[in-house]
């Protein structure tokens, strides 16, 4: 495929920066810091169907426009592991009739630590041949470089090895340890989300008290935040997603971050005392003072009780993966709080995408 030009990547950013910077004058905001992408080997996940053309085996992709499928051979936006994998595995699979047989995709999931995760998608069952064919694969492809196999089918999950990477990110010149799972969500770009962490960090340096997280996922801002705050609570409901942050938590030696099992509607009814709930058991919130809170909603951003809540802590962190929703939000938020500091995350490079975050203070 063609790999777009650092001047057509400026250009679309600048395009980004315009929106974003519109979106945010209702509300006097200052001008965004802006954390562009590198234009190639950004993405940590790739997914491809595969197509089966006589004896020949290959990754397809299909035109957006056209709907048109075409030959995708290498792929400049995944990170250069996935892009040696993908010329690697196909050689291997195209002369294997077990592996190959009814395989309809094929889903990397990479990280800065070189550690991988290719799950191969099929339209049949896997059988015990199967398993001992993707043993011997898995041990080849380990000459290269560390990965796992797993193999799904209709309500069949093979794991050869593991069903995550062990990811090591650098922020502000540390290494914090992250578990990705398969089929669970993790930021793309590896290097942009560095950059938001950082931010989040330089943000909130100067605050104390205690941080809640709403949609917290695995940890990603609670783990390294935790050393802003006194103690940290993060909520999530994706039950993978809450043990990979229990994981984290343990990994980076951190013994004032919990995570619980909670949707941010539930845990607004838990700080109302409306209701109660087993997976709180051993922790008293009213000990915790939270003075600030860190949200990353999904597109829709935040329903009415939970931005209602928000407005009571003094500082708000909010991060957004759409920036209409984000102002929408901000109508409210900012008839109690000022917004002190903005910045675009170029998560999504050659998209309209945009991911943004903002730090509110409370109007005094």
């Amino acid at each position: 495929m063609t790999t777009p030009t650092d001047q057509q990547y400026q250009s679309q950013l600048d395009e980004k920066v315009s929106r974003l910077t519109g979106l945010l004058s209702a509300f006097d905001a200052p001008a965004p810091r802006v954390y562009a992408s590198a234009t190639v080997n950004y993405r940590m996940r790739a997914e491809f169907r595969v197509w089966h053309d006589g004896d020949d085996l290959y990754h397809i992709m299909f035109n957006q426009d056209t709907k048109e499928k075409y030959r995708v051979d290498s792929f400049p936006p995944a990170s250069s592991g996935i892009n040696i994998m993908m010329s690697l595995l196909m050689d291997k699979l195209r002369d294997n009739a077990v592996l190959r047989k009814k395989l309809f995709q094929i889903d990397y999931l990479s990280g800065l630590s070189g550690e991988m995760v290719i799950s191969l998608l099929y339209h049949k069952q896997l059988d015990e041949e199967w398993e001992e064919e993707a043993t011997r694969l898995r041990e080849e492809l380990g000459h290269t470089m560390p990965v796992s196999l797993i193999g799904r089918a209709r309500k069949q999950k093979r794991i050869i090895g593991s069903d995550f990477v062990i990811e090591r990110l650098p922020i502000n010149g540390e290494s914090f340890i992250f578990k990705h799972i398969e089929n669970s969500f993790t930021q793309p770009n590896a290097q942009v989300n560095c950059r938001m962490i950082e931010w989040a960090l330089d943000v909130s340096s100067a605050l104390d008290g205690d941080l809640l997280e709403m949609y917290c996922g695995a940890g990603n801002f609670s783990m390294p935040l935790a050393k802003h705050f006194r103690r940290v609570i993060g909520t999530e409901i994706a039950k993978p997603s809450v043990n990979a942050a229990q994981y984290n938590i343990d990994a980076n030696r951190l013994d004032n971050v919990k995570i619980v099992r909670l949707s941010a509607e539930e845990f607004v009814e838990a700080m109302k005392g409306t209701r109660t709930f087993a997976r709180l058991e051993g922790i008293d919130l009213t000990e915790y003072n939270f003075s600030t809170v860190l949200v990353d909603p999904p597109r829709a951003g935040l329903d009415k009780e939970s931005l209602k809540k928000i407005q009571d802590y003094d500082n708000i962190i909010y991060i957004s993966c759409n920036p209409e929703t984000l102002a929408d939000n901000l109508r409210t938020l900012c008839e109690t709080h000022k917004i002190t500091d903005s910045a675009l995350f170029d998560q999504f490079p050659f998209t309209h995408h945009i991911e943004a975050g903002v730090k509110l203070s409370r109007n005094v």
